[in-house]
Parts: structure tokens; sequence; C-alpha cells
């Protein structure tokens, strides 16, 4: 039996794509892709944390002279279960929080610090990582 042109053009196409598909599926969840992990770097959260000035008023550990009670201390912040006591706490929420905390809980004493998302990516995988 001789197929047309169109039809084995068809075959290889679909033979491609399912091909294609099957190699891109492997093992790694869409969590664990980097364009799908909402967080960034926790070295590079160290050092914004200090920069930021968030020891002034938090105890945070690895963090040199972080250690006031203004604001809660953050210590095994990767266990809490909540931010600002309401916020369930997620990479997403925690981002949201350090950029702005008012627009989650308007009466806040946290300052808004103008932090930019990708330095707030970085910030929370540091915070994320103190368990």
């Amino acid at each position: 039996m001789i197929l047309g042109l169109r039809t084995r053009c068809a075959i290889i196409l679909l033979t491609a794509v399912f091909g294609l598909s099957a190699c891109a599926g492997g093992s790694e969840s869409a969590e664990e892709t980097p364009e799908a992990t909402p967080i960034g770097s926790s070295e590079r959260g160290e050092q914004l944390i200090l920069n930021y000035g968030c020891g002034a008023c938090h105890t945070i550990p690895g963090i040199l002279g972080a250690d006031t009670l203004v604001g809660p201390p953050l210590t095994d912040f990767a266990h809490r279960s909540y931010i600002a006591g309401a916020l369930p706490n997620t990479p997403e929420n925690l981002i949201m929080w350090i950029q702005n905390p008012h627009s989650i809980e308007p009466d806040t004493v946290m300052p808004n610090l103008g932090v930019t998302e990708a330095d707030a990516r970085d910030v929370a995988a540091y915070l994320l990582s103190l368990d």
C-alpha cells in the first residue's frame, strides 16, 4: 500500500510532535522547573536583607546584627503557617508581603521599603530557607 505525500507528511509530523512531548515529560513537575519557581537566590536574599535593613526590626538567623524585637522574630520562618497572622505562608504570598505589606494588612507597622519583585523573590528564598 502506497501512501500519498500528504498522509506521509502528516504521519511524520504527528510522530515528531508525540516524540517531543514524550521527551519533555520527564520526571520534573511544573513546580520544579525554573520558570514555575517563584523563589530566587537565598544567597542574594541574605545580602538584600542587610541592604534593606530588615535586621533593624527583626531577629533573623544568619544576619549579623539582626537581633531586635520591634517586629516578630523570623526564626524558623519556613515552618510558619501564616504571614502577618492571616496570609498562608506560600512563596507567592511572602513575595507580595515583602513588596507591599500594607496591601495585605493596612495597619501593619512594617514599612513599604520599595522592594522590587526580583529582590522580594530573593529575600523570600532566604526566609523560606530558615527552618
